[in-house]
C-alpha cells in the first residue's frame, strides 16, 4: 500500500491553540493515520500561539502579498505534527481568540483571514512546496470552506478534496461584496459556486465544490439532511448525499488515559477503578463542594450555550438536589447561562459549585473524579466529552442526538440484563426527559455492583481512532482513485 499525502485545512490544532473539540481531531487524527500509511500536514493560521509553540520552523515559501500584506509559508513539527503555518501577521499576530477580539466581538476581517488560509492551501495543493504536494486536500469546517473553492476554480489537475462538517451551526457568511477581495472569479458566485442565500457561504463552498463530505458521526447525517437539522444547508446535502459519510470521531487514548495521567490525583484503571475515590475528593476540594464520598456527584465540562442544552440542566437542579447530588460545572460562554450557574453555586454551597473558564488540567480532573458527566446537548455532532468520560469511568448522561446517540449505548433494562450499557441517554431534548435521566442515574447509583459493571463497560469501550483513522484512510484513498481514473 503506497503512502498518501493528506493536506488538512484547519483553524486550530491542539495543543497550540484551541477554542472546542475541532482542536482535538485536528490533533490526534493525523497521528492515527500514521498506522494507515498516511503522511498528514497540517496547515493551520500562525497565531501568537502557534508562533510560540512551533519553536523551530524554516520558511518554504514568501508571500509578496497575502490578502493585504507580505507573509511566509513556515515549516514546522511540533507535538508530534507536522505543521505548515501561515506567518501573516497583519491577519494573525492579534491578541485575542483565534475568531474573536478582546472586545468578545468577530474580527471584522475574518472572511480574508480565513480565505487566505483557504488560498495558501490550494497552493500547495498546486504544488507551492514542492517537498509536499498533496493528493488529498481535507478541509475542516467553514474556515477552511473555500479552500475546495480555490482548487476548483483554477482549474487545471488538482488534487482530491475533502471536506468535513464538525458543526453545521456555524457556516461562515459574508457580503457577496467581497468576492473581488476574495480573488473569486465572478461567475463563482453561483448556487453551484459559492453563492447561499445571497450572501458568500464559506462551508457551503466546501459542500458544493468537494470530491467528498464527511462529518463526525454517523447519526448527525440523518440529522442534517432534514431541515430541523441541516440549517438550510440540508437542500444541498441531499443533492450530495452519494457524496456525505459520518465517520464517528475519536479520542487520542494517550492524552485521555487514566492510567498514565499526570493531570489527576491518583492515577486509575478498571482494575483499579476504586482509586477514582481520591480523584472524587480532589475534585471537591478543587471546587470547594461538601466532602461527602457516599453523594453522586455530576459533573459539565462544556461550552455554556442554548446548543449544549445547559439551560435545561439550569431548569433541572431541583431535581438534582432532590436526589442528594451535587454538581460540579467547568466551563465558558453565553453570560446569561453563566450567571444562572454561579448564581445556584452561591445559592447552594457545597452542593453546586462552578468555574468559569477553560481548563485543561481542571477537565481532565472533572473527568476523572465526577461520578457521572453530564451532556444534555440539542444537537450534537459528536461529542468528545462523553468518549472522555467513559475513558476515564464516569457514566455519561446524553441526550440521544447525534453522535452522542452514536456512541453511548443505553443502561435500558434490556441493556442492563444483558450486561451491555455504558452510560444513560434521554429523549425527547427537553427539561423533563433530563429530569428523568437524573432520576435514572440515582437508581443505578444506589445500586453500587451495577454501577461499577456499568463503568467498566464504558472504560472498556475504544473510543480510540483506530476504527475512524481506518474508515478516513479508505475515503482518501477511494477518492485519490475516482479522480485518476
Amino acid at each position: 500500500m503506497s503512502e498518501l499525502k493528506v493536506l488538512s485545512v484547519v483553524s486550530e490544532v491542539f495543543p497550540l491553540v484551541k477554542t472546542g473539540g475541532l482542536a482535538d481531531v485536528a490533533g490526534s487524527l493525523p497521528l492515527a493515520l500514521v498506522a494507515e500509511n498516511i503522511a498528514v500536514r497540517t496547515l493551520v493560521p500562525g497565531y501568537p500561539a502557534v508562533k510560540a509553540g512551533i519553536g523551530k520552523a524554516e520558511a518554504v515559501h514568501t508571500f509578496d502579498h497575502l490578502f493585504g500584506g507580505p507573509a511566509r509559508l513556515l515549516a514546522a513539527k511540533a507535538h508530534g505534527l507536522d505543521l505548515f503555518v501561515i506567518d501573516a501577521p497583519h491577519l494573525y499576530d492579534r491578541p485575542g481568540g483565534p475568531y474573536v477580539g478582546a472586545d468578545g466581538k468577530d474580527y471584522p476581517d475574518n472572511a480574508i483571514r480565513f480565505a487566505a488560509l483557504g488560498a495558501v492551501a490550494s497552493g500547495i495543493g498546486f504544488g507551492l512546496v514542492p517537498a509536499f504536494v498533496p493528493d488529498v486536500v481535507h478541509a475542516h469546517d467553514w474556515q477552511a470552506g473555500l479552500a475546495p473553492a480555490y482548487l476548483h476554480y483554477a482549474g487545471g489537475r488538482r488534487p482530491a478534496s475533502v471536506t468535513t462538517i464538525h458543526n453545521i451551526a456555524f457556516q461562515g457568511q459574508f457580503p457577496r461584496q467581497l468576492m473581488p477581495a476574495l480573488g473569486l472569479p465572478p461567475h463563482a458566485f453561483a448556487i453551484d459556486g459559492v453563492e447561499y442565500y445571497g450572501m458568500i457561504g464559506f462551508l457551503k463552498a466546501g459542500l458544493q465544490l468537494s470530491d467528498r463530505i464527511t462529518t463526525v458521526s454517523p447519526g448527525y447525517v440523518g440529522e442534517i439532511l432534514l431541515p430541523e437539522g441541516g440549517m438550510g444547508l440540508e437542500g444541498l446535502l441531499n443533492l450530495r448525499r452519494s457524496a456525505l459519510h459520518g465517520i464517528i470521531n475519536g479520542l487520542d487514548t494517550e492524552v485521555w488515559n487514566p492510567a498514565t495521567d499526570a493531570l489527576i490525583a491518583a492515577p486509575f484503571d478498571a482494575r483499579t477503578i476504586k482509586a477514582r475515590v481520591a480523584n472524587k475528593a480532589a475534585l471537591k476540594g478543587r471546587f470547594g463542594l461538601d466532602l461527602d464520598a457516599k453523594a453522586l456527584l455530576f459533573g459539565v465540562v462544556s461550552r455554556l450555550s442554548w446548543q449544549k442544552g445547559l439551560d435545561m440542566l439550569a431548569d433541572s437542579l431541583g431535581t438534582l438536589l432532590d436526589l442528594g447530588a451535587q454538581l460540579a460545572v467547568l466551563g465558558s460562554g453565553d453570560p446569561w447561562l453563566a450567571e444562572r450557574f454561579t448564581g445556584a453555586a452561591r445559592a447552594n454551597p457545597g452542593r453546586i459549585a462552578t468555574v468559569l473558564g477553560y481548563d485543561e488540567a481542571l477537565a481532565h480532573l472533572v473527568q476523572a473524579g465526577c461520578d457521572a458527566l453530564l451532556v444534555p446537548s440539542r444537537f450534537e455532532p459528536c461529542g468528545l466529552t462523553q468518549l472522555s468520560a467513559m475513558r476515564y469511568g464516569a457514566l455519561p448522561v446524553v441526550a440521544r442526538v447525534g453522535g452522542l446517540a452514536d456512541t453511548v449505548v443505553d443502561v435500558n433494562e434490556m441493556a442492563k440484563a444483558a450486561g451491555v450499557g455504558t452510560g444513560v441517554q434521554f429523549s425527547p431534548v427537553s427539561a423533563p426527559a433530563l429530569q428523568g435521566a437524573l432520576r435514572r442515574t440515582g437508581a443505578l447509583w444506589a445500586d453500587q455492583p451495577t454501577w461499577r459493571k456499568i463503568q467498566r463497560n464504558a472504560m472498556a469501550t475504544d473510543v480510540s481512532w483506530r476504527l475512524p483513522a481506518a474508515q478516513y484512510a479508505r475515503l482518501f484513498r477511494d477518492v485519490v482513485a475516482e479522480r485518476a481514473a
